[in-house]
């Protein structure tokens, strides 16, 4: 019936362009209109359906209205003729303006449309690319089949219209539902943060809880994980005789809403949920150079728990062939680590080995190793991992926050003790994200900072 429908009433009511959202937010009483018109729509929806379609539905409209015309006019008179063309020209405006709030309840209750280049069909149904055996994998992975848009936008707390506004994709995104600013990077430069309007995170928020914490992820995974962090990433490798870093170029960018997708898809849920979902967690290019695409945005809620996901093959990948070179491996988004020990059969580290193996399954798995960005350590260099010195050390923490950041905390908390300014910005809070930071690797040091701020305050 839906196909029908579609036709019946597309050159009434052609799919509109997604309008962004205005400046100034609505009023109380827009909201609740908003809301109310909704509702009616959504049962004017219902009732159709239960008349047996469109075409049902407006025949009973019209003659509850007294404007359907059965009568054949072969064997009417020429007066009767003339009265005939009144009752028609009616029935037939009142069929358009049935036909429009047909239309209406539709959208309403379908998703129809989600931009040029996205295919879309409001049918939640199963179809030839489905997983095998998909009901199992949705039940191993803990996740909910939706039986439509309706289902789908009621778990995520919206309606239709607001879930389709959140999903509808444009070749150039013109910053509806993202803030964008730029932060400094170590190595020089700046990063892009690209991170969601309210509406919009707490679709993401939604999604990042009920399905992509869900999905499984490689031990060697260290981001964005629940009992993991830096720490545990660099503690890994500490006391090595040869750290090798390798980052991976243009991450998120890399990560396309049709790579989101075929996750969800080969995590159990249909074709309609997954394009939905991966469109609400990516977002359209702004620049051309930079992205390739919709793709997974840097600031994003959701981008880090996929990003671990979509990476599970390329984890066990670089984990075996870190194991065949006598190696450890560990990953902390699109930081890259290992670590090698001398042995009686292993005498020097077989960097090349691992490098030129790396790059080929980091080509194949759809990523680019940054060029300019891959490290090697030696004992007697410093070894760094994830800002965390992890050289050999006596009786000091297997990764430790380097000296210089000590000192500059000591000396910050020391200025504000005798009186004076801090530099530039600084504030307390600064300093106690700083000693935070300090607590994670050591304790006792870290605590002995927090304190010392304390008493500042």
């Amino acid at each position: 019936m839906a196909s029908k429908l579609e036709t019946m009433v597309s050159a009434a009511a052609p799919v509109e362009k997604e309008q962004p959202a205005p400046k100034s937010g609505p009023t109380e009483e827009q909201l609740a209109a908003r809301k109310k018109a909704h509702e009616e729509r959504v049962l004017r929806w219902k009732q159709i359906q239960e008349a047996g379609g469109a075409d049902e539905w407006i025949r009973g409209e019209l003659r509850k209205k007294g404007l359907l015309v059965d009568s054949d006019p072969s064997r009417l008179s020429d007066r009767e003729k003339g009265s005939f063309k009144e009752q028609k020209k009616a029935e037939a405006a009142e069929r358009r303006a049935l036909k429009k709030l047909v239309w209406e309840a539709y959208r309403a209750t379908h998703v129809v449309h989600l931009g040029a280049g996205v295919h879309w069909e409001d049918r939640f149904e199963a179809d030839r690319f489905d997983v095998e055996r998909r009901e199992d994998r949705l039940k191993s992975n803990d996740l909910q089949d939706y039986k439509d848009a309706e289902a789908l936008a009621k778990a995520m707390g919206v309606d239709v219209p607001t879930l389709r506004w959140f999903s509808f994709h444009r070749d150039v995104d013109g910053g509806t539902h993202y803030r964008r600013w730029q932060i400094p990077k170590r190595s020089g430069g700046s990063r892009t943060i690209t991170a969601p309007k309210r509406g919009l995170k707490a679709a993401q928020r939604w999604v990042l809880r009920n399905i992509a914490e869900k999905l499984p992820v490689h031990g060697a995974a260290h981001g964005f994980m629940s009992a993991r962090s830096i720490v545990t990433n660099a503690q890994v490798h500490a006391g090595a005789d040869v750290v090798v870093k390798v980052d991976v170029k243009d991450f998120f960018p890399t990560v396309t809403w049709r790579r989101v997708k075929g996750l969800f898809r080969k995590a159990g849920l249909n074709e309609a949920t997954s394009t939905m979902l991966a469109m609400v967690c990516t977002e359209a290019p702004r620049d051309i150079v930079e992205f390739r695409g919709r793709a997974l945005p840097q600031g994003a809620p959701t981008s880090p728990a996929i990003t671990n996901a979509i990476c599970l093959r390329l984890d066990r990948r670089v984990s075996g062939l870190a194991r065949a070179l006598g190696m450890v491996y560990t990953r902390y988004a699109d930081d890259l680590t290992f670590s090698w020990r001398k042995s009686d059969d292993r005498a020097k580290a077989p960097v090349g080995a691992l490098l030129s193996g790396v790059k080929k399954i980091l080509r194949a798995e759809g990523f680019v190793l940054h060029p300019d960005k891959t490290m090697v350590m030696r004992d007697g260099d410093r070894q760094k991992v994830t800002g965390l010195v992890v050289n050999k050390a006596d009786g000091s923490p297997a990764a430790r926050v380097p000296r210089e950041t000590l000192r500059k905390l000591r000396a910050a908390i020391k200025n504000r003790e005798l009186g004076r300014p801090g530099k530039g910005d600084e504030t307390i809070d600064q300093l106690k994200g700083m000693a935070a930071f300090v607590f994670m690797c050591d304790a006792k040091k870290g605590q002995a900072f927090l304190d010392r701020i304390a008493k500042l305050e």
